[in-house]
């Protein structure tokens, strides 16, 4: 028992001794273990000192990164203008050189003008100098005709002189010969009158006391006696204006021909059963004239155009004006019997009538009186016609003017 004790005593010495070997061994180891440890801790330390070193510099170098990427920024944009710069300054040395390439195709163009101005000027130069001759010699000639002349305007100046003393003396016979006849046509119209009053009066006499006793054809003698003594007072009276408006002096006033036209229109006097006339007047600008003779114008055409149309089935008759080469046209278009237009010349003849007097009455003076007027006032009077379809008169005046 002491010896199994003992060996187990042995064994645990030899145990506990070869731990305690194993454990200096590890103490050894530790120790060992602990300078490699203190060796790494230093070399860590010395790495640390390096790293935070190089954190320093890696932080200086960032920072001097971005203070180069600052830097390239500016200078990126500097040269982002510089090249938008450049290439506005070449496109504007693209128009510019166009522009240049322009004037010189232009200074092209002006120098062979030039030269063709100057030929034509050297030409124009030889032919002012061939006129400068010719005016010399048409100077001379000139000369030569102002003496002519001079010579000619004295002759003229007596022969003037001599024309006005016969001017004068007809001028003075004339008006003896208006005054004469003044008191002639005085003389006459009163002398034809009064038998032709007479002729009326004896005759109206004898119709109404012995016209019961007359057979039918006494009595139509004794109403055409009648007619035609009154048609006699007409034409006397005709005569009479006619005559007058060669010593009538022309009054010039702006004449409303509107108020003018409606005067003469509502003064018409119209026997049971003649037709209405249909009046379509249009715009009738002003002018100037003699208001009284100018109405009779207006009287005798509208008359005029009613007498032509009393067989057509109505009496239309259209009035207007327009403006031709500073002239007022004035116009009465109707629809009447028209005449024609061969025997045109005519027309405005004293006496003269296109139709006759048993299918229309007149004396054949209205026209003539008509044309004598609107001579007066320096225009013209015509007419357009076609047989059975209708006339149309026209008469101009000047807008204005002085007679």
């Amino acid at each position: 028992m002491k010896e199994t004790d003992s060996n187990k005593l042995s064994i645990a010495n030899r145990e506990i001794a070869f731990q305690h070997q194993e454990k200096e061994d590890r103490a050894a180891e530790l120790i060992i273990a602990n300078k490699e440890l203190l060796f790494q801790n230093e070399e860590k330390e010395q790495r640390a000192a390096e790293l935070v070193i190089a954190n320093k510099e890696l932080a200086f170098q960032n920072t001097e990164k971005e203070k180069r990427a600052a830097e390239l920024i500016i200078a990126n944009k500097e040269l982002l203008f510089q090249n938008e710069e450049k290439e506005r300054r070449a496109a504007e040395l693209v128009i510019a050189n166009k522009e240049l390439a322009f004037q010189n195709t232009e200074k092209e163009k002006r120098a062979a003008e030039l030269i063709i101005a100057n030929n034509e000027l050297a030409f124009q130069n030889v032919e002012k100098e061939k006129r400068a001759q010719e005016l010399i010699i048409a100077n001379k000639e000139l000369k030569n005709a102002q003496d002519d002349i001079r010579k000619l305007n004295e002759g003229l100046e007596q022969k003037v002189i001599d024309r006005t003393a016969e001017l004068e003396s007809v001028n003075r016979e004339l008006e003896y010969v208006n005054k004469e006849l003044g008191s002639f046509s005085y003389s006459v119209s009163h002398d034809l009158r009064a038998p032709i009053r007479a002729i009326n009066a004896y005759t109206k006499i004898i119709a109404e006391d012995y016209g019961n006793k007359l057979d039918d054809d006494g009595n139509k003698m004794l109403a055409s006696i009648i007619n035609n003594s009154k048609k006699m007072g007409i034409l006397i009276d005709d005569l009479l204006a006619f005559s007058k408006l060669g010593r009538k002096q022309v009054i010039l006033l702006e004449t409303n021909m509107i108020d003018l036209v409606k005067m003469v229109i509502e003064e018409l006097v119209f026997d049971e059963g003649d037709h209405i006339p249909v009046f379509n007047i249009h715009d009738l600008p002003a002018a100037s004239g003699d208001k009284s003779l100018i109405k009779q114008v207006w009287v005798n055409l509208i008359s005029n155009s009613i007498k032509y149309s009393k067989y057509k089935p109505t009496t239309q008759i259209e009035i207007g004006a327009y403006e031709q080469d500073n002239l007022m046209v004035y116009y009465v278009k109707d629809s009447g019997a028209g005449f024609d237009m061969k025997y045109y010349d005519k027309l405005f003849g004293v006496f003269q009538r296109l139709h006759s007097q048993q299918e229309f009455e007149g004396t054949g003076i209205g026209l003539a009186i008509v044309q004598k007027i609107i001579e007066k006032h320096k225009g013209t009077v015509w007419a357009e016609s076609v047989v059975d379809e209708g006339t149309t008169f026209y008469f101009s005046l000047p807008k204005s003017f002085k007679i």
